[in-house]
């Protein structure tokens, strides 16, 4: 396992253990923890997700599958 995985993990396992921590110590209301969790929930995983879906664009040539689309889409419009 890449020493940057372990990491990851350990951060993954320890956020919640910390956050639990927080809210029964600092006596904060679950239920506002539970919606400024949702409310992070959805920019962070978007950010997640983007960051995992890089790919090269500059690879990509007028030979695949999108070009082809594009121009069959084009085709069609110009046929009505």
């Amino acid at each position: 396992m890449k020493k940057s995985r372990m990491w990851i993990m350990i951060l993954c396992c320890l956020i919640p253990v910390i956050a639990l921590a927080a809210v029964f110590v600092l006596k904060i209301p679950l239920n506002n923890v539970l919606l400024y969790g949702f409310i992070l929930l959805c920019p962070l995983s978007h950010l997640l997700m983007m960051r995992s879906m890089r790919h090269d664009h500059s690879a990509m040539d007028s030979n695949t599958s999108q070009h082809q689309h594009a121009e069959s889409v084009k085709k069609l419009a110009e046929d009505k």
